[in-house]
């Protein structure tokens, strides 16, 4: 594993901070941005600090005006509503000298969070957990629900766009790349007959039948900082938030936490839908989100459960087919097993269908 580099103090006097920082050490497990914690001479844990990946989030500018906007908005909703302790409850971002919300030093974009003492975030879901996380991303859509459209940018273009995927996905098809494709041929053939199914989001936003609105677009439970209480504190890892579809939420849930298997499983036959899982996120989310969806929004959560698995097979066999240019692998045929799972777990979605739909619909 690559060694990360610890940036120098120096960096701090970028920053418009109220302490004097003597430690900086890495913290978390994040896969895309570089995170450290920062500490003041007494030890006490003061800031986050995180490395930008400019080579994902290309604009940077735009990253972190969404972030301020974002923040700013959740933070002005919970002040009215009476919270208290606000600074805990929504992220803190501090300006740098020139008042952006983000330093660049001739090579890396770097910014600077408050620290949220005596929280944790957890890895495991359970039902308990999953209906915790519905209830906090419903409410977290619900806050940014008002937001004008065109406040908000898309950090990274066209990530949950499925016509756009199936684009990426055809030319890879027509090139061959890494000449792979007689020998996943079958499956090939399985997603593009699925094709016209999966791109009923944006067929509907052509004709004006589903809007877009501001989404987290990474809804894990590992993304919802906790009390030592076990008690949501706030949504945390905004990278992505950006306008979309609701499906894409609740979707990237059902694939992340229903699947009884491994993204990347090579035991086929462990991955199953959790519909205990399924059932709390759905009753969560609907107590804080139903009063600001529509109908058809409510009648296609748990499509959009079948639409992101859908993609991510798409995703994963499309980068197979490319010689693996995108995802880290660990092997030469990680990615063909990741399309595997991935479409295994598609296909008991796909019979779990009228089941899950008929749960929501006394939701409503």
């Amino acid at each position: 594993m690559e060694k990360i580099q610890i940036p120098s103090l120096t960096l701090f006097n970028r920053f418009q901070l109220d302490d004097t920082i003597s430690l900086i050490e890495p913290f978390g497990n994040g896969h895309i941005n570089d995170t450290f914690l920062a500490k003041n001479g007494n030890g006490t844990a003061k800031y986050i600090l995180q490395r930008i990946n400019h080579h994902i989030f290309k604009d940077v500018e735009l990253l972190q005006n969404n972030i301020h906007i974002v923040t700013s908005h959740i933070r002005s909703k919970l002040i009215a509503s009476g919270e208290t302790e606000i600074d805990r409850k929504v992220l803190t971002f501090l300006p740098a000298a020139d008042g952006k919300f983000h330093h660049f030093d001739g090579e890396n974009y770097w910014r600077v969070c408050l620290y949220i003492p005596d929280s944790r975030t957890y890895e495991e879901i359970n039902p308990e957990l999953s209906y915790e996380a519905g209830k906090t991303f419903g409410s977290f859509q619900k806050m940014l629900s008002d937001i004008p459209e065109g406040i908000i940018g898309e950090t990274i273009p066209d990530f949950h766009n499925m016509e756009f995927r199936l684009k990426q996905f055809q030319n890879a098809i027509d090139l061959n790349p890494a000449g792979r494709l007689n020998e996943t041929r079958v499956l090939v053939d399985a997603l593009l007959e699925r094709s016209e199914t999966y791109c009923v989001q944006e067929r509907l936003y052509r004709e004006g039948k589903l809007k877009k609105r501001i989404n987290h677009c990474d809804t894990k439970v590992n993304n919802i900082l906790f009390d030592e209480d076990g008690k949501v504190l706030c949504v945390i890892d905004l990278d992505t938030v950006m306008p979309g579809f609701v499906l894409s939420d609740i979707g990237d849930f059902i694939r992340t936490a229903c699947n009884t298997g491994a993204e990347d499983d090579e035991n086929l036959e462990r991955i199953r839908v959790n519909m205990d899982i399924f059932k709390a996120y759905t009753r969560g989310y609907m107590e804080t989100a139903k009063d600001f969806l529509s109908p058809l929004e409510i009648q296609m959560l748990p499509y959009g459960g079948r639409l992101l698995t859908y993609m991510q097979t798409v995703r994963f066999l499309t980068d197979y087919l490319n010689g693996d240019t995108y995802y880290k692998i660990h092997s030469p045929e990680h990615n063909w097993q990741r399309s595997l799972a991935q479409f295994k777990f598609l296909r008991e979605l796909e019979t779990k269908a009228s089941e899950m739909d008929s749960f929501v619909n006394p939701c409503v």
